[in-house]
């Protein structure tokens, strides 16, 4: 592709690089094939010379350019579960269908972009639970054509980078255990239930029970749905605490305690019987994101989520803090005298 300026008699059949004000207030836009008429247009607005873009032989105009990257991108929409807009300025804008986390090849975005500057592929993050309508990925092609070696480099490299993988799980059990009955579990029924609803899970009837090992076995044993959640009422401070203990005693098995994500810390994931289990941190009980949303949406869509998924989510794991709580990250100073350390512990 040429760009630059011109005279008016050399300009008919480019692309106008900038927008042109005219008189009587019009205005030719930017990005418009100019015709004979805007030619004089141009010259009756006191023009000699314009700014344009001139496609040569195996270009492809960014309008066709960003259409068929997108179509590379997402091959049969419907299948996954995604739209793509309209083309428009070299612009298509994929659209998640429905309810459910974005599936993003990153190798393949970081593919796509590095095959020419004018090639822009940007995304949500990978896994990131998406709404219908949710914007999943927008593809922009910066200048006014493309050379076809480009462009056909780039839908190689992205061939089908993006889906929407749809909620696979459609009920859901909770089981809350209560230190001294102080505890009646509305809140946190009622906080995860909102949590699932999003993703169209149902959750079954409020269970509460007490805060022993023997007791929680019991309940996990009867507990109907595909996917377990467990919310205690004392912290699991170990893989060998209280909840973990009784999803083994109960048949089960812990895959993994602990996560990089804060909140969320305290998590931990297993599986009762083939189906899956959280034991959720206290921090669910509070609506804003942490650690736990992005384990369970996961699950809930029928992506797994083993040890290793759980440890590469450090970067991007320091969430925003929960006001509610008890122990911040970060301390006045006279708390930090009253503790005797540097911080606050988890």
């Amino acid at each position: 592709m040429q760009f630059g300026p011109v005279p008016l008699d050399q300009a008919e059949g480019t692309v106008l690089a900038h927008s042109v004000p005219l008189p009587g207030g019009k205005r030719l836009r930017k990005g418009k094939v100019l015709a004979r008429e805007d030619i004089k247009a141009l010259a009756g607005a006191g023009l000699t010379w314009v700014t344009v873009a001139r496609l040569e032989v195996g270009d492809i105009d960014e309008d066709a350019a960003a259409l068929q990257l997108a179509q590379a991108l997402v091959p049969d929409p419907d299948a996954a579960g995604l739209r793509l807009q309209v083309v428009g300025t070299g612009r298509v804008n994929i659209l998640a269908e429905g309810p459910g986390v974005a599936r993003v090849g990153a190798g393949q975005v970081h593919a796509v972009n590095a095959c020419d500057p004018s090639i822009t592929l940007a995304t949500v993050p990978e896994w990131t639970r998406m709404d219908p309508g949710g914007m999943v990925a927008t593809v922009k092609i910066i200048t006014y054509a493309l050379p076809g070696a480009a462009l056909n480099q780039a839908c190689a490299a992205g061939q089908g980078a993006l889906s929407l993988c749809a909620p696979a799980l459609r009920r859901a059990a909770l089981i809350q255990t209560s230190v001294g009955g102080k505890d009646d579990g509305a809140k946190g029924q009622r906080v995860i239930g909102e949590r699932l609803e999003r993703l169209g899970v149902v959750l079954g009837p409020q269970t509460v029970v007490a805060h022993d090992e023997a007791t929680l076995a019991q309940a996990l044993e009867a507990a109907e749905g595909e996917l377990v959640l467990i919310l205690t009422g004392s912290a699991t401070s170990d893989s060998r605490d209280v909840a973990p203990n009784a999803l083994r005693r109960a048949g089960g098995v812990v895959e993994h305690f602990g996560m990089p994500v804060d909140p969320g810390n305290l998590l931990f994931v297993g599986d009762l019987g083939g189906r899956p289990v959280v034991g959720l941190p206290g921090c669910a009980r509070s609506p804003a994101l942490n650690g736990a949303d992005w384990v369970m949406e996961r699950l809930i869509c029928g992506v797994q989520v083993r040890g290793a998924d759980i440890v590469g989510m450090g970067v991007g794991g320091l969430l925003k803090e929960i006001p509610s709580r008890p122990r911040p990250r970060t301390l006045t100073r006279e708390a930090e005298s009253d503790t005797g350390r540097d911080g606050p512990g988890n």
